[in-house]
């Protein structure tokens, strides 16, 4: 383990920062207990000529815990479940940047 990871799962494990999850690929199947970083920023767009805020829900996953990730897989944080649109890893491999959608 480097130490970007070490630092990552500092990172995780801290409870003031991180939170704990129920990760199920394609949205079904078992569920996977793991702890993520979420973030909420709120993104502008125009339409029209008007400024249109929207909300987003944005996870940090270690790769390590989550080698195989992909659209469509989903997230339970709570009472809150976050269904994956788009997922990057950095740029050196130890976590992943996870888009989100949140079901109704």
């Amino acid at each position: 383990m480097g130490v970007f990871a070490a630092a990552l799962g500092d990172i995780l494990a801290d409870p003031h920062v991180g939170v704990d999850a129920e990760w199920r690929q394609g949205g079904a199947g078992p569920a996977v207990a793991v702890r993520v970083v979420r973030s909420l920023p709120d993104r502008v767009a125009t339409a029209f000529d008007t400024a249109v805020v929207q909300a987003t829900d944005v996870l940090t996953v270690a790769v390590a815990d989550l080698p195989d990730l992909a659209a469509g897989d989903s997230f339970a944080l709570g009472p809150d479940t976050l269904v994956v649109t788009h997922a990057e890893r950095d740029a050196i491999g130890v976590a992943w940047r996870v888009y989100c959608r949140r079901e109704p």
